[in-house]
C-alpha cells in the first residue's frame, strides 16, 4: 500500500471535510441548524465514529436524547454554547472536552447560545444495534445492520400482530 492509499484510510482533516461535497446541512426551523460532515467515514475505523459540527448562534445541531449502547465525547474545537444535560444547563467553551456515558442518566444536547458560531467535534463507540431516547418528544429509535426504526411506544404493535 502506498502513503496515498494509506492516508486515505486513516487521515481526515476536519476543514476538508466540512467544505467537500460529503458535508451536509441539517435543518429544522426554527431551532435546529448544522453544518455536519463525518470524519470517520471511510476510513478504516471500526470502533469508533468521529464528527464534525458547525452550529450557528441560536440553534441546536439535534434534539435532546440518550443513547442505551453508545458512549459519546465532544470536543469544543470553537466558540461558546451550552451543554443541556440531566436536566441542567452548563456552559461550554472552546478547549472543553465532554464525556456522555450510554444510558438513562444523561440525556444530552448542545445549544449555541452565543453570538458566534459553535464549532465541536463528536466521537462515539460504534455498538449496534441501539436504542436512542428523545425526552422532549417521547420518540424512540433503534437501529441495527440495515434497520431503522423511529415511534414512540405507545404506536408500538402487539408482539403477535400480523403473526399467523
Amino acid at each position: 500500500m502506498d502513503a496515498t492509499e494509506l492516508r486515505q484510510r486513516l487521515i481526515r482533516n476536519i476543514d476538508e471535510q466540512l467544505t467537500g461535497p460529503e458535508a451536509e446541512r441539517q435543518m429544522r426551523p426554527p431551532r435546529y441548524e448544522s453544518l455536519f460532515a463525518s470524519l470517520s467515514g471511510g476510513t478504516v475505523a471500526r470502533q469508533l465514529g468521529a464528527g464534525v459540527d458547525m452550529v450557528p448562534p441560536g440553534k441546536r445541531s439535534c434534539p435532546y436524547h440518550l443513547h442505551h449502547s453508545q458512549e459519546e465525547m465532544f470536543v469544543i474545537i470553537e466558540g461558546r454554547g451550552t451543554l443541556r444535560v440531566a436536566g441542567e444547563l452548563l456552559p461550554v467553551r472552546t478547549g472543553d472536552v465532554i464525556f456522555i456515558p450510554a444510558g438513562p442518566e444523561y440525556p444530552h444536547q448542545l445549544i449555541n447560545t452565543s453570538d458566534a458560531m459553535l464549532k465541536y467535534m463528536s466521537i462515539s463507540t460504534q455498538q449496534k444495534p441501539e436504542i436512542c431516547e428523545y425526552p422532549d418528544s417521547g420518540k424512540v429509535q433503534a437501529w441495527a445492520q440495515g434497520v431503522k426504526v423511529v415511534q414512540r411506544p405507545a404506536d408500538a404493535l402487539d408482539y403477535w400482530d400480523g403473526e399467523p
